[in-house]
């Protein structure tokens, strides 16, 4: 076994080690209480916040893309999510769909 494979093999014994820890503990666990509820929060903000510098400030390909392509496309998403009854996959679909075709108009 390589070494590449042997510290794939260790992260991923770390990882579900934790995983199972979580399910444990999270069986037991009162969704209501404050700490859970924290916890969702600052789950949430952290996720926005990426969402926001992917907008804002993006790398690699989505650089090359116009600020205003960025956004319409996000509106584009949020407005799909919304409406199907708050469906992320379909607003996700929806958000890449309308950035590739402002892209490929754009040429």
């Amino acid at each position: 076994m390589g070494e590449g494979s042997l510290a794939i093999l260790m992260a991923s014994a770390v990882n579900y080690a934790w995983r199972a820890l979580g399910v444990a503990i999270g069986g037991a666990a009162d969704p209501r209480h404050p700490v859970i509820l924290w916890a969702g929060l600052v789950t949430y903000a952290m996720l926005a916040g990426l969402f926001v510098r992917m907008i804002v400030m993006p790398a690699g390909a989505l650089a090359a893309v116009g600020l205003d392509v960025r956004i319409g496309a996000t509106a584009v998403a949020l407005a799909v999510f919304l409406a199907v009854r708050r469906n992320a996959l379909l607003g996700t679909l929806a958000g890449m769909i309308a950035l590739i075709a402002a892209t490929v108009l754009a040429r």
